[in-house]
């Protein structure tokens, strides 16, 4: 269905641009519902606003195993908050070297990627430096405050504006003037802080649900005597005709010592051990595919870092011809692209339709092994690299079903297993609470908008 906005030469010639996208009904009903509130420019609200500086700084970066000070980057800017997951670290003269300093409450915004995307800063996320692709937000809190800031800019109406300058661009880029020159509007410092309150109550469930998440593995890595384990990597080894053939592999890592190892610590748990497929069946149901509308997922849709799953209602023609795997609540989704990344969970939501990726292992329970038990065991450092022996291929490595179901695992005690599935649920569940949290905040500011 065509879409028509009829706008005055003079908007034209406001905005300096020409493309037709940047003048969609959508975007002039936003301006439209803004020019009804008191509304003032990012900057007057702001102590600075600006970003990395001279490309010729780089030269000064070396990153560290370990310090006080990190460096943050555009993959670390998520949905509110800083991830915490695969952190990057610099000395303190580095940092003292670099213009850009983060501090407590700054916003960080994604200038390329996900542009727009924004976080805040806590006092756990400094001192700190960012990228080139990043701009600083430095708020006056004595004029707005910076959760309030954070929520309207990952509402939908900050989302659409920075859509909006996104479009028409090749290779979308924010600059600062734009920022500088977005909307906010100007809210009482009750509505405000009302805001605060909700998203640090969301943070805090976030917060314990990591922790629980930690505490699962820690219990799990204990009970395996695994907790200061750590694979050796040996540059030259031997093996011999008899295992080159069983395995039918003739590539050397293959045969990296440090594989047995892993697997001679599982066989030694005084538990005992067994493989996959006697305690897990593999869902292997194909979907007939005969709906308009299918809750998708794909590999990209498992977070990492978190373990959430999030499904994406897709046209039944624009789902990738390997998208026909039908899923169900309690399937765990074992990602077989790029295995050592982690992209491993089980769906726990209900959803019409549930379609998954062919990229996929798909397992359900069929014993007492608990699906919270296994997931937490292949996502540990140590399988993560056992599963590297498996790869086939170099540019795109991934492994295959049956990778995954004859691997050896540990027979866990039933009241260990018990203990690490309820730290999972409860993880889960506080992590889904968060999530309600931070969308009830961007109603709220939604809301007040469109009073």
């Amino acid at each position: 269905m065509a879409q028509i906005s009829i706008i005055k030469k003079s908007d034209i010639s406001e905005a300096r641009r020409f493309d037709a996208e940047y003048f969609k009904p959508e975007y002039l009903e936003m301006d439209k519902k803004l020019s009804k509130i008191k509304t003032n420019n990012l900057l007057e609200f702001s102590e600075k606003i600006t970003d990395f500086g001279a490309y010729s700084q780089n030269s000064f970066i070396n990153y560290v195993k370990k310090s006080d000070y990190f460096f943050i980057r555009n993959q670390d800017v998520q949905d509110f908050f800083l991830s915490d997951e695969s952190k990057i670290f610099i000395e303190k003269t580095v940092y003292e070297k670099l213009t850009l300093k983060i501090q407590e409450n700054d916003l960080l915004l994604q200038r390329t990627g996900t542009i727009g995307q924004t976080a805040i800063a806590l006092k756990k996320d400094t001192p700190a430096s960012a990228n080139q692709n990043l701009a600083q937000v430095k708020l006056d809190k004595g004029k707005i405050n910076p959760f309030f800031v954070l929520t309207y800019l990952n509402s939908s109406f900050g989302k659409r504006y920075f859509e909006r300058l996104a479009t028409g661009n090749v290779q979308p880029w924010l600059n600062l003037s734009q920022i500088n020159n977005l909307d906010i509007p100007d809210f009482p410092q009750s509505f405000q802080l009302q805001i605060e309150k909700i998203v640090k109550s969301a943070h805090n469930k976030q917060t314990l649900s990591k922790q629980l998440y930690k505490e699962a593995e820690q219990l799990l890595l204990e009970e395996l005597d695994l907790v200061d384990y750590k694979p050796k990597h040996k540059l030259t080894f031997e093996t011999t005709r008899k295992e080159i053939a069983e395995a039918k592999r003739y590539d050397a890592e293959y045969f990296q010592p440090k594989y047995a190892e892993i697997i001679e610590k599982i066989e030694k748990y005084e538990g005992g051990f067994d493989v996959v497929e006697n305690h897990f069946k593999q869902n292997k149901i194909l979907s007939k595919k005969n709906k308009e509308f299918y809750n998708y997922i794909e590999i990209s849709d498992v977070n990492v870092s978190n373990g959430e799953i999030i499904s994406n209602k897709i046209e039944l023609k624009n789902i990738p011809a390997n998208g026909k795997r039908k899923l169900f609540k309690d399937d765990l989704l074992i990602s077989k692209v790029r295995p050592y990344r982690g992209a491993i969970s089980f769906i726990d939501f209900e959803a019409e339709n549930l379609l998954g990726s062919g990229a996929f292992t798909v397992l359900q329970e069929k014993t007492e092994y608990k699906k919270e038990v296994l997931m937490i065991f292949l996502k540990t450092i140590f399988i993560k690299e056992l599963l590297l022996r498996y790869n086939c291929g170099t540019s795109y490595p991934v492994i295959k079903d049956e990778d995954i179901l004859s691997l050896k695992i540990p027979l866990i005690k039933p009241q260990i297993q018990t203990k690490i599935a309820e730290k999972i649920k409860e993880s889960h569940k506080l992590r889904k609470e968060s999530k309600e949290l931070l969308e009830e905040a961007k109603r709220k500011v939604e809301e007040e908008i469109e009073k």
